[in-house]
């Protein structure tokens, strides 16, 4: 298989072992529905099945060439028309009864068929191929559906739908699509990987979920334990003779439990980001259309998960970059308010300054003592100059420096000058 860079795989493949196209041949391979996988505006076969090459002529199959190469005859009778429609839009084609001439003369035939074109996309919706399925009818219903549904999911994922509604959802799919009754469950792995966390099963009862809701991740730890720690799938047919759930067996019955196959959820880089988990209420071996079932979703799963640790990485680092800036402003205004109060001190403090040097000069000829008496114990040497006085009548002479002191750190000290509003002031206040 031919990778395609861009492509958002049907199965998961992380190793690029050609095992999405294997799962594409598993689920259509055998069935008389014909079935092709075309990539690009060339429409290239990438893949197909037998089916196909035995409608179009068995000395045709071949692949990695346009469709229109190996069927020329497609081009006269719209078919190449209608992929180029389905690769430009994006809109899925569906032809019923549509009737064609395959091959040329003279070994060309008249067939019928129901068929639908289905554009395959990337991870950001780009249409990057084309499917085709053709009918044989209960085969092609089922193939329709399951595309509907996968392609559901995808676009769920593209527009970033919760990570629990779109497990949840996929769960129910899986369920609605199996012949036989079968109960899914989708476990997320711990950063570290070292348990397993809930994250959808629709259909067993809560009591279970509860009970293997952070189960460890190891060799015997039931299937999903074990399938997590392998990195491989674990398929247990009777869980009531398996020795892997020796300690879950209990819980198992109760729940009315028989089988269980558990497939890992791998990103991209191999690292474990959950299981994906079919259970069955009888004893049951795992057809090859079932496995590769698990694996289709188990990769869709992946990209969901994915997507959604991208997205919460960057909800993360946005809420951190908005407390960064919030942290920020907060600062720069804590600096503009100590800025401004340290404006206003200093206003407040020029203003004083000249308060004090018009008192000096009008008490410069009154009698007053030589020294300040503002020093306390320590004494104070320099000149008096300025008097003040406090709200109980008590004064005294100082300097300028001793002065502003007492005024700013004494309540009710004012110098005592009846042009600057002292204490006759405040008497007759």
């Amino acid at each position: 298989m031919t990778a395609v860079p861009g492509e958002l795989p049907i199965a998961s493949d992380p190793a690029g072992t050609g095992q999405a196209a294997e799962d594409l041949r598993t689920l259509f391979g055998q069935s008389i529905a014909v079935f092709a996988s075309l990539v690009g505006p060339e429409h290239l076969v990438e893949t197909a099945n037998p089916a196909f090459f035995a409608a179009i002529g068995e000395q045709r199959a071949r692949t990695g060439v346009p469709l229109v190469e190996i069927m020329p005859e497609l081009a006269d009778q719209g078919f190449i028309a209608l992929l180029d429609q389905v690769y430009r839009t994006g809109e899925p084609y569906t032809g019923r009864d549509a009737r064609i001439v395959l091959g040329e003369e003279p070994h060309a035939r008249e067939a019928y068929f129901d068929f639908t074109y289905e554009p395959r996309r990337d991870a950001g919706g780009t249409v990057i191929g084309i499917r085709v399925i053709g009918v044989e009818i209960t085969q092609v219903k089922h193939a329709q559906r399951l595309m509907a549904e996968h392609r559901a999911m995808l676009e769920q994922i593209a527009r970033q739908a919760p990570l629990a509604e779109v497990l949840d959802g996929m769960a129910r799919c899986i369920e609605n699509l199996a012949p036989q009754e079968m109960l899914v469950s989708v476990l997320l792995a711990d950063p570290d990987g070292k348990h397993l966390r809930h994250g959808a099963a629709p259909s067993l009862p809560d009591f279970y979920n509860q009970a293997i809701d952070g189960i460890a991740t190891g060799e015997g730890v039931g299937s999903c334990g074990t399938a997590a720690h392998r990195r491989e799938p674990v398929i247990v047919t009777d869980i009531a003779a398996d020795p892997f759930w020796a300690d879950f067996r209990d819980l198992a019955g109760r729940a009315g439990l028989a089988a269980c196959w558990s497939t890992p959820i791998l990103a991209r880089d191999g690292s474990l980001l959950g299981t994906f988990a079919m259970y069955h209420r009888t004893p049951r071996v795992p057809q090859d259309t079932d496995l590769a079932l698990a694996r289709v979703f188990a990769g869709t799963a992946a990209l969901a998960i994915e997507r959604h640790h991208i997205e919460q990485a960057k909800l993360a680092a946005e809420a951190q970059a908005r407390a960064a800036h919030d942290e920020l402003a907060k600062a720069v205004r804590a600096e503009r308010e100590l800025r401004a109060e340290a404006e206003q001190r200093a206003a407040a403090a020029a203003e004083l300054n000249a308060q004090v040097r018009a008192a000096a000069a009008a008490q410069a000829t009154a009698p007053h003592p030589e020294r300040c008496q503002l020093g306390g114990t320590q004494e104070c040497t320099a000149p008096a100059e300025i008097k003040i006085a406090d709200s109980w009548g008590d004064s005294a002479w100082g300097c300028p420096g001793h002065v502003e002191e007492a005024i700013l750190n004494v309540r009710a000290v004012f110098i005592a000058s009846e042009e600057l509003g002292g204490l006759a002031a405040y008497l007759n206040r």
